[in-house]
């Protein structure tokens, strides 16, 4: 068995933890100092050019998130730009637009591939210094004075710092949706450049976002209850562009799918604390939210850009007591978690009820966010760059 000793050691190299390696090095005086433990399993390649938007694994983000990643020189070749939100409820009157021009920015958010993002932020990774550990998943051991101690396969690391960005663990809350989202493709006949689309409907929320592959495509976020998601995800091609057509309606014209599609369980799971002695949870470690919305990923990034701002002043005198910056960076992210993981809760469960008062209250209140820009503004704000404190 071999050992190794670091200051900070950040399981999961997702985006967020790999977000996390990218700021964290710019602040600490060695960068290899830092370690990121990445698991070994390939990540798919992007879809190619010559086959455009097969690949439903498309990721929103929201300009914050844009802003923070151009800073780190991560964002992705290929993306597309949201500018208009439009967000309605089927067989309910009332509906709400969000623009960019209400903010003064160029988009609202974007569209880019998982695997475009991956491959991105691996590069940069690879430039930055960081010490990238591949191997088996790693397992927190104890703590103590010194630090944290991980085990990796053969190899135990000692890291004064521990950040868990694996999506482990977050489960003191929990909420089963009774729901499961089909993930799909589809090509639109009238499509419309800029657009997003949120759609609530009985069954669940149902959205479509520009696939950055090609200008006629969406991605398709269709929520429902498990059943209805089988059924759906084994039709054919044919049926299930009928279905999605008459769930969505017809704003971008006919919605013909070829791609294949795939089924996810939707549930909320979150961590009370982020923190936990010389331990912090960021990303999906730390919270896994509804997709309605798209906040999870933009949430994980928020986690990632406060720890690495807390920690930089820690970094240059790491063998200090870490509890005080994590303490800071635990008080400085409650709200913002409190309040996405109530919005992203809230929405698909009050927009589905069946009970048509409720819903025809959604309705009014959809148009009155519609009618009256005050109103829109700190819910559009959010959905912008989220709360930052």
């Amino acid at each position: 068995m071999t050992s190794s000793a670091f200051d900070v050691a950040i399981l999961g190299a997702g985006p967020v933890g790999r977000v996390l390696a990218l700021m964290l090095a710019r602040v600490a005086p060695d960068p290899a100092r830092i370690a990121l433990l990445a698991g070994s399993a390939p990540v798919p390649a992007a879809p190619s050019a010559a086959m455009p938007a097969t690949d439903p694994r498309v990721l929103a983000m929201n300009h914050g998130s844009r802003v923070l990643l151009e800073s780190l020189h991560a964002w992705p070749d290929r993306s597309a730009d949201i500018r208009n939100i439009h967000v309605s409820q089927r067989g309910r009157l009332g509906r709400t637009l969000i623009q960019n021009t209400d903010f003064g920015v160029p988009q609202l958010g974007s569209v880019v591939a998982y695997s475009g993002l991956h491959a991105k932020l691996d590069e940069c990774v690879a430039a930055c210094g960081v010490t990238v550990l591949p191997g088996p998943p790693a397992q927190i051991g104890r703590q103590d004075a010194d630090g944290v101690r991980i085990q990796q396969g053969e190899t135990e690391l000692l890291c004064r710092v521990a950040v868990q960005s694996d999506g482990a663990g977050a489960t003191d809350v929990r909420r089963d949706y009774d729901q499961h989202a089909v993930l799909t493709t589809a090509h639109a006949s009238l499509p419309r450049r800029g657009w997003a689309w949120e759609r609530f409907t009985a069954e669940g929320p149902l959205a479509l976002l520009p696939h950055p592959q090609t200008p006629d495509a969406y991605s398709v976020v269709w929520c429902s209850a498990p059943e209805r998601a089988a059924e759906l995800a084994a039709l054919d091609n044919a049926a299930f562009s009928q279905a999605l057509s008459a769930a969505f309606g017809d704003r971008l014209g006919r919605l013909s799918s070829q791609a294949p599609r795939h089924v996810f369980p939707l549930a909320l799971s979150a961590r009370r604390a982020q923190v936990h002695g010389r331990l912090a949870a960021i990303g999906n470690a730390a919270q896994t939210l509804h997709p309605v919305a798209g906040q999870g990923l933009n949430l994980g990034l928020r986690d990632a850009a406060r720890l690495a701002q807390t920690l930089g002043g820690w970094l240059a005198h790491p063998d200090a007591n870490p509890a005080p910056a994590l303490a800071e960076f635990a008080s400085a992210r409650h709200v913002d978690r409190v309040i996405t993981a109530g919005l992203t809760d809230l929405m698909p469960r009050v927009f589905s009820t069946g009970m048509a008062p409720v819903e025809h209250a959604c309705g009014l209140a959809l148009l009155a966010l519609d009618l009256a820009s005050p109103l829109r503004a700190p819910l559009a704000q959010h959905l912008l760059q989220g709360f930052r404190a």
